[in-house]
């Protein structure tokens, strides 16, 4: 098929591009602005304007991963106009051009927030929506805007909301998270018996690539993650490992943690490390036949080892 990817450059996107050409795909790779991949077509900011008939051309399916993920904690008046306008009125209008064009199927890569902030039973795609910041309300609103055009258009539309996903090159709090073990410093995190999904970035392409394949991926929602929940003991323990270091980990209360971060201004960080947040990704297993290639470990192993290796060559 020849499928068109926005946000081809990111994080996903990449390896995204990599995983559909080696499954003989023919891309059509959409960036913001230039950035050196190749046959990549910039199409600039997102929006309910963005002009999108020259990249759908002849084009079977569309993965839409671009996204605006700041704002949400952003000063400004209206965080949520903010994001809307990209992530909710941009992805509608990328789905009504993708209709008119003939495209067939539509990917959309949404949120796991989009069900709730965590809480201490699985996530489940049968849930009622519980989006509780701009960006996941708009993401929510998107998802569904697509499921309006469908019914309109017959567009086949995929939903995917992914939890925290991780791998080489990964920024933000894993990125801190390994650089924190690497030190070696003790945590005062033993205490914690919290359950948290991840998905390693192997896994989330080869989701997405076979939710553009299969013909059963229509008009579903899925949740996705490795398939085993981990503690955030467990899971510095296994970065650690990957690392070939030890960790020293002091058994502190939980609630004298969440005090600290009440006092600190840190109670949503806390919240994250000592709360849970887990995902049922049965369906897509079922429903489609999704294993996950990779374990949590072999996606641990390769996200230290991407890691070491930006490192070495600084």
């Amino acid at each position: 098929m020849k499928v068109l990817v926005t946000g081809a450059a990111g994080f996903v996107g990449r390896v995204l591009c990599d995983q559909l050409t080696v499954a003989g795909h023919v891309l059509v790779p959409t960036v913001r602005r230039a950035s050196g991949l190749r046959n990549e077509l910039v199409i600039g900011e997102i929006g309910p304007s963005t002009d999108w008939q020259t990249a759908l051309v002849g084009c079977d399916a569309v993965v839409h991963l671009a996204a605006r993920v700041h704002g949400m904690d952003d000063t400004t008046q209206n965080p949520l106009a903010l994001v809307r306008a990209t992530n909710t009125e941009g992805t509608l209008n990328l789905a009504r051009q993708a209709a008119e064009a003939g495209v067939k199927r539509f990917v959309f890569i949404s949120t796991i927030k989009v069900n709730g902030e965590g809480r201490d039973t699985p996530y489940r795609e049968t849930d009622a929506a519980a989006p509780e910041n701009a960006y996941a309300i708009s993401k929510w609103e998107a998802e569904q805007g697509l499921q309006r055009i469908a019914q309109e258009t017959g567009l086949e539309v995929a939903i995917l909301r992914p939890p925290l996903a991780y791998g080489p090159g990964v920024k933000a709090n894993f990125l801190r998270l390994m650089r924190t073990v690497e030190r070696g410093w003790p945590l005062p995190l033993g205490a914690i018996r919290n359950r948290r999904s991840l998905l390693y970035l192997g896994n989330f392409v080869d989701a997405i690539r076979l939710c553009v394949e299969h013909p059963a991926a229509a008009g579903q929602t899925f949740l996705l993650d490795d398939g085993v929940p981990v503690s955030t003991p467990e899971l510095i323990r296994a970065v650690a490992r990957a690392m070939g270091r030890s960790t020293h980990l002091l058994a502190v209360p939980v609630g004298v943690l969440e005090l600290a971060g009440v006092l600190l201004g840190k109670r949503a960080a806390v919240a994250r490390l000592t709360g849970s947040l887990f995902v049922d990704s049965s369906a897509i297993r079922s429903r489609l036949g999704w294993v996950p290639p990779y374990t949590l470990q072999q996606g641990l192993a390769a996200t230290v080892a991407g890691w070491q290796r930006y490192l070495d060559g600084r």
